[in-house]
């Protein structure tokens, strides 16, 4: 089976082309590399079953593939905001292209949404039938709202045309492979706890998050993906909530630093509570999350301390 992943160089990209790899699949990675790096696929290069194609998933993309997972999408703040414009482009025609190759050549289609289509939620944990609560021309609508178009394009694609999709509603996740400058807030907080330069904490802190180790993450798209019949979203993410504050306490605590907190002004449109439920995934995927916060925090940590 051969399988196309785009957004193949970035941080969950990679991890997902080492897991197809590792179960045997032959795998083709697209990436145009704005935010993602080939040192993440570097270890791929000498196997013959991955093919590394740049290209921009704005424009067509001609090739036999079996299956495909879209996760091309900048997905930190700081990345997808620098080029709003070309961010909503990646999320709507970046769907519109692939989901039109997976309708000519019959491949299964998966989308990887985002936790983010849900907003600032006023009901949490948050279900998949919840439609949210989102600001259409607020600072993070590029993102936001073009993730909820390419659902709309992948669940329209699949009704009018009958292709095989999926779609992961992903929430925070974190591991090794992450960026140091990507602006997400367990990145930010390790290497600022690593550096003991004073870690960053917006508003008060109480706003809470719910993080996701990679791998769990990784095996949650592989149980969606080659399930039957399941074409509604399905959220990903550990339910295990915890406020900004309470995590960059832990990370200090974790590794080893000295540093102090720093509090500046909370962003627009940041949303104050992020929790996934996660019936479905269990029910349908037999999935639940296995690595613990502290365990995948520490792992994390590690990775960062041999980066920097």
């Amino acid at each position: 089976m051969r399988i196309l992943v785009t957004g193949a160089a970035g941080f969950l990209g990679s991890h997902l082309c080492e897991r197809l790899l590792r179960d045997g699949y032959e795998v083709i990675g697209v990436d145009n590399l704005l935010t993602g790096n080939r040192r993440n696929l570097a270890h791929f290069f000498s196997n013959e079953n991955f093919t590394f194609l740049l290209h921009d998933v704005t424009f067509p993309l001609y090739v036999e593939v079996d299956g495909i997972f879209n996760l091309a999408c900048p997905a930190s703040p700081v990345h997808y905001q620098r080029n709003p414009v070309q961010t909503l482009k990646t999320s709507v025609h970046g769907a519109i292209n692939l989901l039109g190759l997976a309708k000519r050549t019959g491949a299964r289609f998966l989308q990887a949404s985002t936790s983010e289509i849900y907003g600032d939620p006023e009901i949490s944990p948050q279900r998949e039938n919840y439609w949210g609560n989102v600001n259409s021309i607020g600072f993070r609508s590029c993102y936001d709202e073009g993730k909820r178009a390419a659902e709309t394009l992948t669940t329209d694609y699949h009704r009018q045309y009958g292709v095989d999709t999926r779609i992961a509603r992903i929430f925070n996740t974190y591991g090794p492979r992450m960026s140091p400058d990507d602006g997400r807030v367990v990145s930010n907080f390790i290497v600022q706890a690593l550096k003991n330069s004073p870690i960053t904490i917006f508003g008060d802190g109480k706003q809470t998050r719910s993080f996701c180790y990679s791998s769990d993450l990784i095996d949650g798209l592989i149980r969606l993906f080659f399930s039957e019949d399941l074409f509604e979203p399905v959220n990903l993410g550990n339910p295990d909530e915890i406020t900004v504050l309470e995590l960059a306490k832990e990370i200090i605590e974790l590794s080893g630093s000295t540093t102090i907190l720093e509090f500046k002004t909370l962003p627009l449109d940041d949303p104050k509570r992020r929790c996934p439920n996660i019936e479905r995934a269990q029910k349908y995927l037999d999935w639940s999350p296995l690595v613990g916060r502290s365990e995948g925090l520490s792992m994390t940590i590690e990775y960062f301390r041999s980066r920097l």
